[in-house]
This record gives structure tokens, C-alpha cells and sequence, in this order.
């Protein structure tokens, strides 16, 4: 009998172990996981609120004031103009607590190893996911669980991946994101 108890123990304790496995990677096609977080700008976002109504994108980066996410937020701030002639909702997105990315968001210089980068404040909203859960969702939680791997999610009107791009380049981020958009025929503004 104790055995049996023993037996039964062990399988209890190792299904939340189990419950734990990584989700599967998302591919273009699957529904967007939703998420509801907080941004620099001082609304919170929801993936839903968006669903048949314009197409989104996240991108994703490690962490603020480094130096290719300097790089990348001074591109899409620089190019922003070009971004919003298309009908999309656009967003970096980071592990990071909401007061870094608001102080990065806001930044129009970081120091990189004794060189500064001159930038624009962001003219668009950073998304912080403290809690790693939509990070994880997303597949984008790197295997330390420290920080999101550099990929840009491209969900279209009905909330499926229309598109991942996970060798973003910083420095012509926007020009990528512009071109990606253009591909995948999101609307423009007249």
C-alpha cells in the first residue's frame, strides 16, 4: 500500500513539472497569443482590442539602453513617419520593467562604452512584460530567461502571424519593418 501511495506521489508532484514543457513555436498562420501590457506612454495595450481593425506588429528587444537596441529604437523614432502611413499599430516590446523602458523610450542620448548615441524619443509605445509571460507565449524568452530574443512579430487584422523576422537588424529596422509591410499588402493611409 505504501508503495502504491509512494507511486502516486510522485506522478502528482511531476505533473506540474510537466505542465511546465515550452509551448510549441508559433508559426505564420496561428492565432497571435493575446497580451495585455503596460507601454511607456502610460495606456495598456491588448492584442484584442485591435482584431478587426488594423494589423499590428511587436518587436521584440533584449533590453534597454544596450547598444543594438539603442540602435533599433533610433531607427523606427527616426523613420516613424514611414511606419504610420501604413494602417498598423506598432510597438518594441521587452522583459524590462515599465520605468526602464519609459526612461529608454524617453532618452535622446545613451552612453554605449564611453560613446554616445544621440537619438529621438520614441514616438511610439514600448511594451514591458515584467512578468515574462507574454514573452514566453510569444517563444521569444531566451533560454536564461533573463531577456526576449530580437524578433519582430507581424499579426495581421484577424489576429493571426502573418510574418516573424527573426534576424531583425537594428540599424535598418524601420526600412525593414516599411518594406515587410509593404509585402504583406497592409493597408495604407490615403
Amino acid at each position: 500500500m505504501r508503495a502504491l501511495f509512494a507511486i502516486g506521489l510522485v506522478a502528482a508532484l511531476a505533473v506540474p513539472l510537466m505542465a511546465q514543457a515550452p509551448a510549441a513555436e508559433l508559426k505564420v498562420g496561428d492565432a497571435a497569443p493575446n497580451f495585455k501590457l503596460q507601454a511607456t506612454d502610460g495606456k495598456t495595450y491588448q492584442l484584442s482590442d485591435f482584431k478587426g481593425k488594423k494589423a499590428v506588429v511587436i518587436a521584440w528587444f533584449p533590453k534597454a539602453f544596450t547598444q543594438g537596441c539603442t540602435i533599433e529604437c533610433k531607427s523606427l523614432a527616426e523613420n516613424g513617419d514611414r511606419i504610420r502611413k501604413f494602417d498598423v499599430a506598432y510597438f518594441m516590446a521587452s522583459v524590462d520593467p515599465l520605468e526602464d523602458n519609459i526612461r529608454f523610450a524617453k532618452a535622446t542620448k545613451v552612453d554605449l562604452n564611453g560613446q554616445t548615441v544621440e537619438k529621438k524619443e520614441a514616438d511610439f509605445p514600448m511594451l514591458s512584460d515584467p512578468t515574462k509571460e507574454t514573452a514566453k507565449a510569444y517563444g521569444v524568452l531566451a533560454a536564461n530567461g533573463a531577456f526576449a530574443q530580437r524578433w519582430t512579430f507581424y499579426i495581421d487584422k484577424d489576429g493571426r502571424i502573418a510574418a516573424i523576422d527573426k534576424a531583425v537588424k537594428p540599424a535598418t529596422s524601420a526600412e525593414d519593418m516599411v518594406a515587410r509591410l509593404g509585402e504583406l499588402k497592409v493597408a495604407q493611409h490615403q
